[in-house]
């Protein structure tokens, strides 16, 4: 049998990475030493895709793809006929550090199939990561994903050696996990996350009382879950998202629309799920994050789907009409971000300079802040600028086409 070269493994194992998106980096402090490597702190590793759109490179990679289980879904399911491979610690951990010397990469994302059983994973894992600490005195970004089922000595010894952990939830609902994936189990993962949970708040306790006590997860806990795959609503999941967020303290939820890669009778006829979906979903999710939305607040079982043709800060203004248009020079902060087209930086420069003078339109155009959506919403000075539409569907097609500028129905305002 030949033997398979590290660069073939590198090859095949990024490869089967490829649908594993949640690899997010901010939000370590982990600092380098005198005599160490790299740097987890803020100003030393970003985002894998930057604000202004850089892309900061990770090792994306899985240890192995050899795996035990045979989700309908993955295509490193164990049935699936793909080319196999498993990386060593040793050379895993030789392989980031040779690439972060030649300044290929400023981090790590390492996931894994599950070969043998959870705890044998995972202790393959952490040995990655104690090689590249101890040894290398590597202290730049690491990010692993945690085995779900895996003991919990384990998840706290990893979660003392890396900067961000994911466990990875898969599919929003718990019967879909067990139609698609019966070999895993919706409590471990669940499980698995309280403790995460449990560790990260004891650990910030310690910290309080001994500011050298070892930190635990400096940068949080992912999830990801698969988008389309089992029929669910978008109200499915940003429900669970909402109980992620709200039990968990999750840092992130990550959406990966489903592609059909593999065969199987219960993802038969489901299509590749429309990248606008998954798009839609995080936009949901940043209201849910930052702006104090709930997910009833944005859909419900009679509208359980987000329209794709707009955002979905916009359609809940449309469906809930009759608080609009505000009066810019009266509304409240919390009133002002839910105004489509404003954020929290255009709510604070109205609520500032509205201490100085009443606002007309010239003085938004003087703070640069546009009115494209968020005049179809909003009095200035008591008067309306936006379209003329005559029910709430009209205004929902007026605003996915943008901005007609001729149309000339009777508003409702």
């Amino acid at each position: 049998m030949n033997k398979v070269s590290t660069m073939d493994k590198l090859k095949i194992l990024t490869d089967a990475a490829k649908y594993d998106v949640s690899c997010s980096s901010s939000g370590s402090s982990r600092k380098n030493t005198k005599d160490g490597l790299g740097n987890g702190a803020m100003a030393g590793i970003c985002h894998s895709w930057s604000e202004d759109g850089r892309c900061i490179s990770l090792l994306k990679v899985l240890f192995t793809n050899k795996c035990i289980y045979d989700c309908e879904y993955c295509i490193n399911r164990r049935s699936n006929d793909v080319k196999r491979a498993t990386f060593s610690p040793r050379e895993l951990a030789d392989l980031t550090i040779n690439f972060y010397k030649r300044n290929y990469i400023e981090g790590l994302f390492l996931s894994s199939a599950v070969i043998r059983n959870p705890d044998y994973t995972m202790e393959l894992l952490i040995e990655v990561a104690k090689i590249l600490r101890y040894e290398y005195k590597y202290n730049g970004y690491i990010h692993m994903k945690a085995i779900p089922g895996a003991s919990e000595d384990l998840i706290k010894i990893m979660g003392l050696l890396v900067d961000r952990m994911s466990i990875n939830i898969e599919l929003a609902k718990k019967k879909d996990l067990a139609l698609l994936a019966p070999e895993k189990s919706y409590d471990s993962i669940i499980s698995s996350m309280g403790e995460v949970k449990e560790r990260k708040n004891q650990a910030q306790n310690e910290i309080m009382l001994y500011k050298h006590a070892p930190k635990f997860l400096p940068a949080g806990q992912t999830t990801q879950m698969i988008i389309g795959a089992s029929g669910e609503s978008d109200l499915d999941i940003i429900s669970q998202s909402e109980n992620l967020y709200n039990n968990y303290s999750l840092k992130r939820v990550y959406y990966s629309s489903f592609v059909p890669v593999v065969k199987s009778k219960f993802t038969q006829g489901i299509g590749k799920t429309p990248l606008l979906r998954e798009h839609r979903l995080y936009q949901a999710d940043w209201l849910l994050r930052f702006y104090g939305f709930k997910s009833n607040d944005l859909l419900n079982d009679k509208n359980p789907t987000f329209d794709l043709r707009i955002d979905p800060k916009t359609n809940w203004a449309i469906d809930n009409i009759d608080i609009f248009p505000l009066e810019i020079n009266t509304a409240s902060y919390n009133e002002l971000v839910r105004v489509p087209g404003f954020g929290r930086v255009y709510a604070n420069r109205i609520i500032g300079a509205r201490k100085f003078r009443k606002l007309d339109i010239t003085s938004l155009k003087n703070l640069k802040i546009s009115l494209k959506r968020a005049k179809n919403f909003i009095l200035v000075d008591g008067k309306y600028y936006g379209i003329k539409f005559s029910s709430k569907a009209d205004l929902k097609n007026l605003m996915a086409l943008g901005d007609p500028k001729s149309y000339e129905q009777l508003s409702l305002f």
